[in-house]
This record gives C-alpha cells, sequence and structure tokens, in this order.
C-alpha cells in the first residue's frame, strides 16, 4: 500500500508544474506618452495652424537617423486648437532625430532616446532623453504639450 501512495505522489509531483511566470496572471501594459506640439507665432501668441499661416497638408516629418524615413503623425483640429501628435516613438528602445518641417522649411528637431522595459510585471517607455533642437519652446507639464514659438 505504501508503494501505491509512493507511486501517486510521484506521478502527480511530475505532472504539476511550478509557475515560474509569476506575470500570469497579472501584466501591465503602458503606452508610451504621444509628443505633442503646438506652433505659435512667437510675437502674437497665434496658433500657426488656426490663423492659416501654415497648412496640416504641408507638414513632413522624417526620421534623419533612419534615411529620412518618414514619420507618422496625426493632426488634431479641435475648436481651433491644432497640435501635431507623434505617437511612433517609444514602442520599442530606440534612437530618433525627427525634422519637423513645414513644406521645405525645418521648424525643429526632435531628439529621442527611449528604452522600452519590463519590470515588476509591467511594461513601459523610459525616455533617456528628449530634446527640441533649433527652436524656443515651453512646455506645459499637464498634458505634455510643447508650444514651438515660431519667429
Amino acid at each position: 500500500m505504501k508503494k501505491i501512495y509512493f507511486i501517486f505522489i510521484c506521478t502527480t509531483l511530475t505532472f504539476l508544474s511550478c509557475n515560474t511566470d509569476d506575470c500570469e496572471d497579472y501584466n501591465c501594459f503602458t503606452p508610451p506618452s504621444p509628443f505633442l506640439f503646438e506652433l505659435v507665432d512667437k510675437t502674437s501668441g497665434e496658433n500657426l495652424f488656426t490663423n492659416v499661416t501654415y497648412s496640416p497638408e504641408d507638414i513632413n516629418i522624417i526620421n534623419t537617423l533612419d534615411n529620412n524615413a518618414k514619420t507618422e503623425f496625426e493632426f488634431i483640429d479641435e475648436d481651433n486648437y491644432n497640435i501635431i501628435q507623434i505617437n511612433s516613438i517609444g514602442w520599442k528602445t530606440e534612437t530618433v532625430n525627427l525634422e519637423v518641417k513645414i513644406k521645405d522649411e525645418t521648424i525643429f528637431n526632435l531628439y529621442v532616446d527611449s528604452e522600452r522595459k519590463n519590470e515588476d510585471c509591467c511594461s513601459f517607455t523610459n525616455y533617456k532623453a528628449v530634446e527640441i533642437q533649433n527652436v524656443e519652446y515651453t512646455q506645459e507639464d499637464q498634458f505634455d504639450i510643447y508650444t514651438i514659438l515660431v519667429l
């Protein structure tokens, strides 16, 4: 009888496996924050899309570190509040240097060094560096909107 119990216990333990993935029942995913830009006249403070100085169709964003590949963006036009939104940065570990152009004029460069991490059952993006170059700007911390001051 002891032999049967022993075989039963050994068989049961063989088919039971330890759960080595502590995250199996709990995983969280935090998408990277989008980059939001409002282009305004430095003197008047007017949005340059709202006052029709610029047209959304003339926006071109390229990554100079990736053979000038085009970068996807959205133009958000709500209640005369026109902003450029870039959602594609930070989904993976990467470094980008985006050149934001209106027609053929470079308005500013955006340099981002991002690292996608997975800690404590959660994945998220750590921005090691974010630099807006070749232009004056302010940042609204509450919504992470960069106001680009254009001459």
